[in-house]
């Protein structure tokens, strides 16, 4: 009952803080419809996609969305590699790949709970800054939940640690992020601007998750650390079947993912296509290799629930940008500074990651996109301002079980695996411990390089 009358007080509260603040009619409809999305996901987390189908309907039903816009705002692009991967994903489990990864691994690096999991963060930050986010978080979550297994454990605080590593490490590179491609694009800025601005913050800031991460989860780090040590002479025997064509798939499927930009310059490609077709390609080969299995594959290894909950998200986000909220929203801040450079830089820093907590982060950057290229045009320096907003709309996206596509993805790999998810406030504390102290080293490291990015 206390939950019921949260989520309407919520909802009213968004509801009357737009009709006083300039909204038009349409734009507080629209956000209270969405918050009542939001919060229903928050709250309710196991009616997530009834509150999805239930907030598209009403923006269906009031004229704010029709189909033409719910298909270009569904990200079908997304969503078509996400099913690719998680076919591949799911061969690979079914053929016991990483648990034989794991077994020739897991020597090397279970010195200690310590090792293990910075090894496992560091992979998972790696691997996001050179692939991206979803791939990486399809490969490492799946590897980390075998080690759960492997050791006995519940998985739930190592999968949020690594999840927590993939969103750092996807602002560290520009093609780590969807966000990352949309600031180079917009900014002008290179590959090598990324190694030399974001590449050294997000280090400093997976460090800063890294050692608060540890402090939080000590219990479950304690009982990591008991049973490396109880079975340090152990391992699990896999399967003794050949792993030779899922890992020649594996690799296959990682050197595409990495050269997906020199394929599509080769081929004279739109931008990102071979990231979707590598995706694609891989998993039209694993259906041909299973054949009489393909159609169970798709059946049972594609999380068709998380899937649909990811279009209703998107379309219901791009809806509030559809109809002007976000840039309302985003012109007030900018009003409300006057346009001091340094108030300017805090402000959209942190006002982007409290939006990708609350939002997909795309849109979340994709509103402030426009407004922070009128700021240009009437002489503003705006780099600082390109760098917060990547480094907000990655870090923060950690506070939230919604906060980032990586999130939910593993969160739907964990219901599919183990039967259960995580509530919000299971994810929501190790957020607030690890994502703002993170955030705030990155503010500070980049507000103190401002005198050297106006050069």
């Amino acid at each position: 009952m206390k939950k019921a009358i949260g989520y309407v007080l919520l909802v009213g509260l968004v509801a009357l803080i737009t009709s006083v603040t300039g909204f038009t009619p349409q734009q507080v409809l629209a956000t209270t419809i969405f918050s009542g999305f939001i919060f229903g996901t928050l709250f309710y987390w196991e009616f997530r996609l009834a509150f999805a189908l239930t907030g598209i309907a009403l923006l269906f039903a009031s004229g704010m969305l029709d189909v033409e816009h719910f298909i270009e705002f569904a990200s079908l692009d997304v969503i078509l590699f996400l099913v690719g991967m998680m076919i591949v994903i799911g061969y690979l489990e079914e053929k016991d790949f990483f648990a034989r990864l794991l077994d020739r691994v897991l020597p090397s690096i279970n010195k200690g709970a310590v090792t293990l999991m910075v090894a496992l963060m560091g992979l998972s930050f790696l691997s996001a800054a050179l692939v991206d986010e979803v791939t990486s978080i399809l490969f490492m979550a799946a590897l980390t939940m075998r080690i759960a297994k492997h050791y006995g454990l519940k998985p739930v605080p190592y999968l949020i640690m690594v999840v927590f590593a993939t969103n750092i490490g996807s602002s560290a590179t520009v093609v780590g992020n969807p966000i990352g491609v949309l600031i180079a694009l917009r900014a002008g800025l290179s590959f090598p601007d990324f190694l030399r601005w974001a590449t050294p913050i997000s280090i400093a800031a997976l460090i800063t998750t890294v050692v608060l991460s540890f402090w939080y989860f000590r219990k479950p780090m304690a009982e990591l650390q008991a049973a490396i040590e109880s079975r340090k002479s152990s391992t699990e025997a896999g399967s003794q079947e050949s792993i030779l064509v899922p890992s020649l798939l594996f690799v296959g499927t990682i050197a595409g993912l990495l050269l997906h930009k020199n394929i599509e310059h080769w081929l004279g490609l739109d931008h990102n296509i071979m990231l979707i077709g590598v995706a694609l390609l891989a998993a039209g080969i694993v259906l041909f290799i299973e054949r009489k299995r393909a159609k169970h594959l798709v059946e049972t290894r594609v999380d068709w629930w998380t899937l649909l909950f990811f279009m209703l998200l998107f379309a219901s986000a791009g809806t509030l940008r559809y109809v002007g909220v976000t840039e309302h929203i985003a012109q007030a801040m900018i009003n409300a500074t006057q346009g001091n450079l340094t108030t300017l830089f805090f402000l959209i820093t942190w006002s982007i990651g409290i939006l990708t907590a609350l939002m997909d982060n795309v849109l979340a950057v994709a509103s402030f996109i426009p407004i922070v290229g009128d700021l240009a045009a009437v002489g503003v320096p705006v780099t600082p301002l390109w760098w917060g907003m990547l480094m907000g709309g990655t870090i923060l996206g950690n506070l939230t079980f919604i906060g980032s596509t990586a999130n939910i993805v593993a969160i739907g790999m964990l219901e599919r695996q183990e039967g259960r998810g995580v509530t919000f406030m299971e994810w929501f504390w190790p957020g607030l411990v690890t994502a703002v102290p993170s955030l705030l080293v990155a503010t500070l490291g980049l507000y103190l390089q401002i005198p050297l990015m106006l050069r």
